[in-house]
């Protein structure tokens, strides 16, 4: 009698997060993935065709637009829903854009208006109780506190004494009125695993994250690419000048900073992440802030 051959590292990860979203789905109402056309949310996104192939995945995807996103992330997000069969939901903070609130001058508030409180009215509006997330716990240590299944109370808020257990994957869907859930499938991957799984499974992941000579000007370590010269706010004696960089992680253009590399392909990213020595996350010039900009204190405010 042959014996089951053993799953690979990256088939168990994969199971895994198609049990996840089968599981959320079927004790969702009204379900919605959250989708930044960054590699995380773009894996997810072809994680769930595979979950519920030959149909449609039975949820929309939800683009939370701050206004401020890279012109090459808005087309490949474009390009995505025009290839796979899903419903794309973009939702922005007009009341935000309209007072003119921009990461220039307005910092950490930026960012709560234009995407935490963007998110929690897109969700109200919608009516979602399943929000599936594309968060890994190896990003950054708040989310490492996170449930697979994390209970949000009416105001979208996360307190992480009030999470429930996760035994044995055993995972708890119930929620009271004005409550939801976020679902974290790739809870447990790496970014590694997402560039390794993209490389196995030929997914094409948006064009910022491979280096091409881009116009870039250095500030305080940091490489901005100036993404739109017409918003670009200069600081004395900067000049954009050209620089071969790519980005391990996306947000906002002015505010993230890209790393100079030779990678243009996924089989190079692949290498280059092995060898890597810092957290993606040091391209979010944000988390630099310190406290007043901390994840977690967002998170707690209802974002991610």
């Amino acid at each position: 009698m042959t014996q089951p051959q053993a799953l690979t590292h990256l088939e168990t990860l994969e199971a895994e997060a198609i049990h996840i979203l089968r599981e959320a789905v079927a004790m969702a109402s009204n379900p919605v993935m959250l989708f930044s056309a960054g590699k995380d949310s773009t894996v997810m996104a072809h994680l769930a065709l595979r979950a519920f192939y030959p149909a449609p995945p039975p949820f929309p995807l939800l683009h939370i637009d701050s206004t401020w996103e890279f012109r090459e992330l808005l087309d490949f997000r474009d390009r995505f829903v025009e290839r796979f069969p899903f419903r794309l939901e973009v939702y922005h903070n007009e009341e935000g854009r309209q007072a003119g609130i921009n990461p220039f001058d307005h910092g950490d508030a930026y960012t709560t208006i234009m995407r935490t409180d963007a998110l929690k009215q897109a969700l109200t509006r919608g009516g979602y109780d399943m929000i599936f997330g594309g968060a890994r716990r190896d990003e950054e240590r708040s989310r490492a506190k996170e449930r697979i299944f994390s209970v949000r109370n009416m105001h979208h808020g996360w307190n992480p004494r009030q999470q429930r257990p996760e035994l044995w994957s055993l995972y708890n869907g119930k929620i009271n009125k004005g409550e939801s859930i976020r679902v974290f499938p790739l809870s447990n991957w790496t970014e590694l695993d997402i560039w390794t799984y993209a490389l196995a499974r030929r997914i094409d992941l948006c064009s910022l994250y491979f280096s091409r000579v881009r116009p870039v000007v250095e500030r305080s370590g940091s490489l901005v690419v100036v993404d739109d010269e017409q918003r670009m706010r200069l600081q004395p004696g900067e000049r954009p000048r050209p620089c071969s960089v790519r980005f391990r992680t996306l947000g906002c253009w002015p505010v993230t900073a890209g790393v100079e590399s030779p990678a243009n392909d996924v089989g190079s990213i692949v290498l280059e992440t092995l060898n890597a020595a810092a957290s993606e996350r040091q391209g979010r010039i944000s988390d630099k802030e310190g406290a007043a900009g901390s994840l977690e204190r967002q998170k707690v405010e209802g974002y991610f």
